[in-house]
């Protein structure tokens, strides 16, 4: 028998089970929680994606799409910060038209709401750059993000870190926060040229407990077996997140995931922590293994109880 999570017994994984009318997934899902409510922002072909809900566990509705800007497609994994009563989104986009994603560029847009409509407001870093997540430390303000690094021993994607001088504006001075170390990285071998492995250390997330800062990535292609969440980990009374250095847990040379495939789902990747009643929740994309794999997108929003202690967290996501 499995032990029964008491603080809420919900019954499966899938927070979101994408209805008729409704887009069939929801990649890089980012949580919000507003005004009592708790809101979803996802990657769209067209738009950011956006599910409401006045619980965090059930209860998901189809908001319709946050952010549409004009020329644009592929929308990547948005997440939203509340300042001063003013939604601010930063994501990812292109052009239409654009069959290179690398040219993809993270942008800014507000809202007065957090159901939007959010309105872009600028391209706040240069091609190629993914995946952002800002967080408020201490006074200032943070971004983590993804850039490529072509010409590194492990040639690819990594996460750097640079603080805002001001919503719009990064200072220009980004810091290298987690950077690929082991083969099970690699997105693709022989990706642009005969013997160089692309590496992908992408979707970063930031949270902190005192003085533990913790940073969960995903690592590899969601579309490949070994892709998983990992994380590094600080600790130091410190708020400026530029002078952290993260350590990838338990070591830079093991591959040690927090969620990976199981005999249930695959593709588990790219999350955001919401604290819930004292304990700690991941959200996450993945597909059920049973998924039909003809669909060209099949990852839907799910959850989990995460646990922290010092350098260690762990993912309890078998609940009944």
């Amino acid at each position: 028998m499995r032990r029964r999570i008491a603080a809420h017994k919900f019954k499966k994984m899938k927070l979101i089970t994408p209805e008729k009318g409704t887009p069939a997934s929801q990649g890089d899902p980012y949580l919000l929680k507003a005004n009592g409510k708790y809101y979803i922002y996802a990657t769209g072909t067209d738009g950011v994606e956006a599910y409401g809900s006045d619980r965090l566990f059930s209860g998901w509705k189809y908001l319709g799409k946050a952010l549409t800007e004009a020329h644009c497609k592929e929308f990547w994994a948005p997440c939203v910060i509340e300042r001063d009563g003013v939604y601010y989104m930063y994501y990812s986009s292109v052009q239409e038209g654009e069959a290179d994603m690398h040219k993809q560029a993270v942008k800014a847009a507000v809202s007065s709401s957090p159901e939007g409509p959010f309105v872009y407001k600028k391209t706040i870093l240069p091609a190629f750059s993914i995946d952002p997540h800002v967080v408020k430390s201490g006074k200032d303000y943070y971004i983590f993000y993804s850039v490529n690094d072509e010409n590194g021993e492990r040639a690819g994607t990594y996460i750097v870190v640079d603080k805002l001088a001001d919503m719009f504006t990064p200072e220009g001075n980004p810091q290298a926060a987690v950077v690929p170390t082991i083969d099970e990285e690699i997105f693709m071998r022989d990706r642009f040229r005969k013997g160089q492995h692309w590496h992908t250390v992408e979707g970063a997330f930031y949270f902190r407990i005192g003085n533990d800062h913790y940073l969960i990535y995903s690592g590899n292609c969601y579309q490949n077996e070994k892709y998983f969440l990992g994380y590094a980990c600080a600790h130091a009374e410190e708020d400026d997140l530029r002078k952290l250095k993260f350590e990838k847990q338990p070591s830079a040379s093991v591959y040690a995931p927090l969620l990976c495939r199981n005999d249930k789902e695959e593709g588990t990747g790219h999350n955001s922590i919401v604290e819930e009643d004292g304990k700690y929740y991941i959200v996450y994309h993945a597909r059920d293994i049973s998924a039909d794999k003809t669909l060209p997108d099949s990852r839907t929003a799910r959850i989990c109880l995460l646990k922290a202690e010092g350098k260690t967290l762990k993912a309890v996501r078998d609940i009944p």
